[in-house]
Parts: C-alpha cells; sequence; structure tokens
C-alpha cells in the first residue's frame, strides 16, 4: 500500500516521473495505402502516417487502436490534396516514397528514419535498447529521436530562456512560472512560459509540431547526448514532420498548419499607448476619464505620434466575488462620461480604444452578470462551485459574454480587449488564492483556453466594428498567430529584464508568431532614464510598438524621465512612421508566408553556427539589422555581420559580412545597418497615422549588386485584402560598373493605389557625384540644394554625407526608369 501511495504522490507532483515504457511494438501485419495515409498494425499499437504534401506527413500512434477526432483549435486544415507516395516492402523495412522525402520504416524494432531525395538522413527513431522511439509510458506519450552532432534546435515559443535549446530540456505549459517573486517584483525568467508553441527548428533542415494541448517535456540532449526526445502528459501521440529545408520553408509549412497571421489594421502599426487612467493598484480612487482625455492630448500636444490606447485594469470597479481578478464590466465612479472620453479621444484621431479585462465574471453594484452566467451555466463549474471562468469552449457561452458584458463597452466606444491572465484557467492566477477549474480534462484545456480566449475577443469585435480585427493578449499556445497580438508580460524596468525580453521576441518570431510587443521601458518600477532610452529604441523597431508602465505617479510616458528621454522618443517615433511602408509589407511577407516581423540572424543564416546564440541582434524585416545597447553606461558594442555587405545606416559606411565589428553606441543611437542593396520605401513624417496623404515616397537605397523589393498597399483597413484586394509595386536596383539602374515600376494588382511621386535617397558610396541622371532616358537637371527638390524633379547630390537625392518626374500612374551614371574614374563598389 505504501509504495502504491508514493508512485501516486510521485505523479501529482511530477507528471513525467518515469514508468514502465510501452512501445509500440514490432510490425505485424496490416500494412496498407489508403489515400494519402498509410496504416501499420504493431504489436502493441496502431500507427498511421498521414501526409500534408511531399514534403510534410502526421505520424498517429494509438494503443487503444482507435484514432481520435481531429482537434478544431491548434490546426487550421486536415483536407489536403492527394499527394503521390509510392510504397514498397522489404524484409525488414517499408520504404514510403514522395517528390521530397524518403521515409523508411523498420519492421523490428518499428522506427521512422527520413531522408531526403539525395539520400541525407534528416531524423530518425531512436529504437535501440528499451522501449523505442514512438512509446507509451502510463498515460504519457513520447518520441525518442536519434541526435546529430552538428544538430541545433530553434523555436518552443515565447521563452526568455536560450535561442539554441540543444543539450537543453524544456516544459512547455502556460504559465509565469510558479515561484514566489524576486525583491525586483519578477518572476523567474527560466520558468516564464507565457505563450508556449510545440514546435521547433533543427538546423537540419526539418521540423516537428508536436501535435497536443497537455503539457509537454522536451529533453534535447540534456540527458542523453545521442538522443532528444518529447513527452506529452496525456492524449494520443501525434506530431507532424516537417521538411524545409530552409527555417523560411519550415515557418511557412508550420503557419500552413496552424493557420496564418492576418494583417491587422495598417494603423496598428504606429504606437500603442497603455494607462492606468491615473491610478494604479493602491491608487484607484485617482483614475479618471478626464485623466485619459488629457494623455492622448499630451501626445499630441508633444508631436509625439500615436494611434492605438488602451485603458488597463483601473477603470472597473473590483465586484463582490472575484477581487481584482475578475470583471464585473462596470466603470468605476470617477469615470463620469466613458462615451464622451472615447469621442474625445477618437476626435483627437486615435484610431482604436481599448479595455483590459481578465476571463472570469464577477458581480458589480449594478451587474450581477457572474450570477446570471452561472445560473445559465456560461461558465466554467470548478470545484464545488459553479465557477467564474467565461466557457469560451461553448459557442452559446462566448455569444452571452459578448452581448451581456462586452458589448456594453464596445457600444459606448471600446474597439478591442487586451485579454489578461488566460493562463489562471487551471493554474494560478495573479491573486493566489484562486485556481480556477481543475480535473482531467483541465490538462489540456489550459493551453488551449487563452487560444480561444482571445479569438472570442478578436473575432467579435472585428464582426463589431466593420475592420480587421485585433487583439491584445498575455498568453497563447500553438495558433495564437490567428488573432494578433502577444505581449511579453510584466517585466521590471531593470536591466537584468531587459535582454532576456528581447530574447522572447526572437524566440516567439522563430515559433511561428510575428505580432509580438513588450512593455517598453520595462513596466514596473521607475526605470533609470538610460535604460528608459535603450529600452524604447529596441521598442520602435519591435513587431508592435507598445507603452505601458504601472509605478504611480511616473508610469512610462516620455515626459516624465527628462529631456533626453523625451527627444529620443519622439525621434524613433517619427521615424518608426515614416518606415510604416517599410514595416507593412513585411507585415504582408508574414501573411503569406509565416516570416516574422522580428527575426534571429538563425532564420537567415541557419548554416552559421556563429549566429546560434545571438539573442541581441534580430533583422527586422527582410532589410535592416537592428542591435540593442542592453549594457549600462555602454559607449561601444560588439556586432556580429553575417555573411554579405552591410552599410550602417546612419553614416552609410560599407561593412563585408561574416565578421565582428565594434560599433559606436551614443545614448542617442541604437546601432543599425542595412543589407548590401536594401530598398526601404518610407512616408513622410506624420503625428498620427493618416495626418496627410502619402503623395510622397522616399526610397532609402543602399546599392549593391542586384537587389529588389515588392511595396505592398491596400486599403489598410476591411478584409478586402483576403479577396485580392491589393497592389504591389515592383522596385528594382542594380549596380554596375558603368552606374546604378533603379526600376519602379507602376503598381500590379486590382486595388487603386493613391497617386504618390517618389524620391530616392541613394547612398552613393563613391568619391564623385554621379556624372548624369536620367529617367525613362531623359535627362534630369541637378538641383542647386535638397530643398529644391520640394518644388519638383531633379536630382541633388549631398557630398559630405555621400547621399544622392533624385526626386521623380513622374508618378505611380507609370513605369519609371531611373538610370544614375558615373563619372569616369568613379570606383565600382
Amino acid at each position: 500500500m505504501k509504495s502504491l501511495l508514493a508512485v501516486v504522490v510521485i505523479l501529482q507532483f511530477f507528471p513525467f516521473a518515469a514508468l514502465a515504457q510501452n512501445p509500440v511494438g514490432n510490425y505485424q501485419s496490416g500494412f496498407r495505402q489508403q489515400g494519402n495515409e498509410v496504416f501499420f498494425s504493431n504489436a502493441d499499437a496502431d500507427v498511421k502516417l498521414e501526409f500534408n504534401s511531399p514534403d510534410m506527413f502526421r505520424v498517429r500512434a494509438s494503443w487503444d487502436r482507435k484514432f481520435q477526432p481531429n482537434e478544431p483549435y491548434m490546426v487550421v486544415d486536415y483536407d489536403w490534396p492527394k499527394v503521390e507516395i509510392k510504397t514498397s516492402e522489404k524484409a525488414d523495412h517499408f520504404l514510403l516514397q514522395t517528390e521530397k522525402l524518403d521515409i523508411k520504416v523498420s519492421k523490428a524494432p518499428f522506427g521512422i528514419a527520413v531522408y531526403t531525395k539525395a539520400g541525407k538522413l534528416l531524423t530518425a527513431d531512436a529504437t535501440a535498447g528499451k522501449g523505442g522511439g514512438l512509446a507509451k509510458e502510463g498515460e504519457a506519450v513520447s518520441v525518442t529521436k536519434q541526435l546529430s552532432p552538428d544538430e541545433h534546435f530553434f523555436g518552443f515559443g515565447e521563452r526568455m530562456d536560450f535561442l539554441d535549446q540543444r543539450n537543453k530540456k524544456l516544459e512547455l505549459n502556460v504559465g509565469r512560472g510558479k515561484g514566489l517573486p524576486h525583491h525586483v517584483g519578477a518572476y523567474n525568467v527560466l520558468e516564464a512560459n507565457y505563450s508556449p508553441v510545440p514546435f521547433f527548428m533543427s538546423t537540419r533542415g526539418y521540423g516537428i509540431f508536436f501535435h497536443t494541448a497537455y503539457p509537454t517535456e522536451w529533453d534535447m540532449g540534456h540527458t542523453n547526448p545521442d538522443s532528444y526526445s518529447f513527452k506529452a502528459e496525456g492524449g494520443e501521440l501525434d506530431y507532424y514532420f516537417i521538411y524545409g529545408p530552409t527555417f523560411p520553408a519550415l515557418l511557412d509549412g508550420y503557419t500552413s498548419l496552424t493557420g496564418k497571421s492576418p494583417l491587422l489594421p495598417e494603423f496598428a502599426l504606429g504606437l500603442h499607448v497603455g494607462t492606468y487612467s491615473g491610478g494604479t493598484w493602491g491608487h484607484e480612487a485617482e483614475t479618471s476619464d478626464k485623466y485619459v482625455v488629457e494623455l492622448g492630448r499630451k501626445f499630441r500636444t508633444y508631436g509625439i505620434p500615436a494611434d492605438i490606447l488602451h485603458l488597463d485594469s483601473t477603470w472597473r470597479i473590483f465586484g463582490k466575488e472575484g477581487g481584482k481578478g475578475a470583471t464585473s464590466f462596470e466603470w468605476r465612479p470617477t469615470f463620469k462620461d466613458p462615451k464622451g472620453m472615447f469621442d474625445s479621444l477618437y476626435a483627437m484621431d486615435f484610431k482604436m480604444v481599448g479595455l483590459h479585462l481578465r476571463p472570469r465574471f464577477d458581480n458589480g453594484e449594478q451587474l450581477n452578470l457572474l450570477a446570471q452566467a452561472q445560473e445559465k451555466g456560461f461558465v466554467y463549474p470548478e470545484k464545488n462551485s459553479p465557477g467564474e471562468f467565461v466557457n469560451f469552449f461553448d459557442q452559446k457561452a462566448v455569444d452571452w459574454w459578448w452581448e451581456n458584458g462586452v458589448k456594453r463597452i464596445a457600444d459606448q466606444g471600446a474597439m478591442f480587449l487586451k485579454t489578461d491572465e488566460g493562463s489562471a484557467f487551471g493554474a494560478l492566477a495573479n491573486e493566489s488564492e484562486k485556481v480556477g477549474p481543475t480535473g482531467e480534462d483541465i490538462k489540456w484545456k489550459h493551453n488551449i483556453f487563452p487560444l480561444i480566449y482571445t479569438k472570442a475577443s478578436f473575432e467579435k469585435f472585428q464582426e463589431h466594428n466593420g475592420i480587421r480585427g485585433m487583439a491584445h493578449t498575455r498568453e497563447g499556445y500553438a495558433g495564437i498567430q490567428r488573432y494578433p497580438f502577444i505581449w511579453a508580460g510584466d517585466w521590471p524596468s531593470e536591466w537584468q529584464y531587459f535582454a532576456p525580453v528581447i530574447k522572447a521576441g526572437l524566440n516567439i518570431g522563430l515559433s511561428g508568431v510575428s505580432y509580438w510587443s513588450h512593455n517598453m521601458g520595462g513596466f514596473e518600477h521607475v526605470a533609470d532614464p538610460e535604460l528608459y532610452i535603450r529600452w524604447v529604441q529596441f521598442g520602435m523597431f519591435s513587431p508592435i510598438a507598445h507603452l505601458l508602465g504601472m509605478e504611480h505617479p511616473t508610469y512610462k510616458e516620455p515626459w516624465n524621465y527628462g529631456e533626453d528621454a523625451l527627444r529620443n522618443f519622439r525621434k524613433y517615433d517619427l521615424l518608426r512612421y515614416r518606415l510604416i511602408p517599410y514595416i507593412y509589407s513585411n507585415a504582408y511577407i508574414n501573411h503569406t508566408t509565416g516570416m516574422p516581423l522580428m527575426r534571429a540572424l538563425v532564420l537567415e543564416y541557419q548554416n552559421d553556427p556563429n549566429v546560434y546564440d545571438i539573442a541581441d541582434q534580430y533583422l527586422f524585416g527582410n532589410n535592416l539589422l537592428v542591435n540593442p545597447v542592453t549594457t549600462k553606461g555602454a559607449k561601444t558594442r560588439t556586432v556580429y555581420l553575417p555573411e554579405g555587405t552591410w552599410f550602417d545606416y546612419w553614416t552609410g559606411k560599407q561593412y563585408e559580412g561574416k565578421q565582428y565589428v565594434h560599433v559606436l553606441t551614443p545614448l542617442d543611437t541604437i546601432p543599425m545597418f542595412a543589407k548590401g542593396g536594401a530598398i526601404i520605401p518610407m512616408q513622410p513624417e506624420m503625428k498620427y497615422f493618416g495626418e496627410k496623404p502619402v503623395d510622397l515616397i522616399t526610397l532609402d537605397i543602399f546599392p549593391h549588386g542586384s537587389s529588389s523589393f515588392e511595396l505592398y498597399e491596400d486599403d489598410g483597413k476591411s478584409l478586402d485584402y483576403k479577396n485580392g484586394e491589393y497592389a504591389i509595386t515592383e522596385i528594382s536596383s542594380d549596380l554596375t560598373a558603368s552606374g546604378l539602374k533603379l526600376a519602379i515600376q507602376k503598381p500590379k494588382g486590382t486595388y487603386k493605389v493613391p497617386p504618390h511621386h517618389y524620391m530616392a535617397k541613394i547612398h552613393w558610396n563613391e568619391a564623385k557625384a554621379p556624372a548624369s541622371v536620367t529617367e525613362n532616358g531623359k535627362k534630369i537637371a541637378a538641383a542647386a540644394n535638397a530643398a529644391a527638390l520640394e518644388k519638383g524633379a531633379g536630382w541633388f547630390y549631398d557630398a559630405s554625407n555621400k547621399l544622392l537625392w533624385v526626386k521623380t518626374k513622374r508618378s505611380n500612374k507609370d513605369d519609371i526608369n531611373l538610370h544614375v551614371s558615373k563619372q569616369q574614374g568613379a570606383s565600382t563598389k
């Protein structure tokens, strides 16, 4: 009896504790192909491979020989076109061949090995010794595979610990960690798991998506240097194998399974500002709608662009049952006129104003939504209680939540929600006494809950607003990219948390999620002004630029941190708004391919071991290398330039890649480099999105060899882009010994693009000014100075900065071909 109790205790506290391993057993009979599926009947379990495409297949194993129905939460498509599969049987194995892969399935012991058509082994089950590649241990299911000596692993969701997870051991289960807060007010960065994603990419050219919502454990060579394994606490053994061989191709494959990210409204690429309305925790009585309106007015007065604003927790009264962690949908009495507040902000050209909430109902002073929802069965039952959490698994409950709760604030002017604390469903809430529902089904529903919670908000507001949806959420899981965007959690304004937050952004991008944000300057504590400045620089080159702090009364508005901080904030915010055409074009790339805006270097340079551990540099879009300064007082920093040619973004200085360089880091400068050949479209400076027509697009060009850029344009708000209502302008640059050819084609597509001319800002890395500049074969006149180009077409060479400015005569109604001729004897860089 004692031994049985001991086992129960071990399993309670260590769900992955080792039990007797039960492999699928040797192949017995029943090999057959049915459409895209190939079946194997083994001694202890049935196995089937389902082919999605020539380079992707699904592996499922069932010990009760019954395969579960397909889930509707993570994977968006189970209906794939027919795949040509050639099957053959040998004495000791089966061979399954597609156009891209050869899969060898061994009979005894049963195991799966995947090869390229050229015969390179990509991965193979580890079948030697006890157990086998596919196994069941109690309720847990696992896969063990051989680990190649040169193999490294990336992905696993929003993690703050490491980039390369080789030799590491990970547990993926939504949550912030269970340790007590440190003295600086934060949870352990090693435990932070707000948005885990059970997907990784191997440098050998393949990826694996573990198709389960149960808590998982990943041993990536930590225990045994010759193998790695992944294990789920329960459910069916189910994973997808994806062949790249490049990381971008793997992300495309993974997001084909779990869904491509939609385009956000274009204005959502501007600045997002959060506020506690003048009264954070403990200061709730100081909140007011007047504070919020005045905050919006201050951004306009200071000329600091901002377009999205949200009110955090203290807009609402705390109810009678759930304390601070539940939502009553009742305003604090200090908000005298909420609708007037929304109207005033929209009159100042803020595009969206939203509200923070949590997923539990509460009874307030006037509304008793919790009692009503409990009576109707629209909350998820808890132990000895009808529960408080909205049952987002039930569409009727979602509809009731919207009609009786959220729509009240939507009708007043709210246009989105910040959905917080999705991790509290079946785990610790921010208030330690709340644990939410418990039970066997919660083991897998816990990870799905944040996904469907955010989905409800995203879809309901998208329908209500009549424009593209937007959600702002802390937690996620596989598929969360369909309901953007994620923020990284509430990390304090301390230097020690700055670099881990950057790492979180890189890891989530490697896991199929592009739209990601963080609290610029940190969340709680008054920031060191230098940290604030450096964090803001990084924040403006993040996928979503987001500002929120809770330290009363300073919060995180730039005017609270001194003149240097204010000047720095305005400089980089204005630059971000100028870069919106570049950012938006890269957002379209993400929508079609899964490539994130914020790209760890390994994503584009997976064969360069030098980048595997670089967690403080990244590509922002396809042309800019961003290198935040994360050390207090730093006057320089070391930057690794990958293979290729690079230009200092600020000075135009040229460097050859695959080397480390040491660069100066004045306080007002974040080191950035442009790829050789980079074409970066920019719009005029604006105080808010849409302040003026984009009648002139500046093309910031760093000529080198042949290069191109696709400028993407649509209406920026509607869902028409999903039906092909968009246009793409092809821009190409070709630098030769004789000069530079710049071709700007007229837009192609069904969307009618507004008219604009072009200004080429060419980093002319030559000793002499050009001999001539022509547009469509005709010479254009040189101007006396750059200011003269504001009046019309022409060109001007700024010798001191080696910048050549060319203003086109033609607009985007025509194809434009510029030719810059070098002077005789000029260099041929």
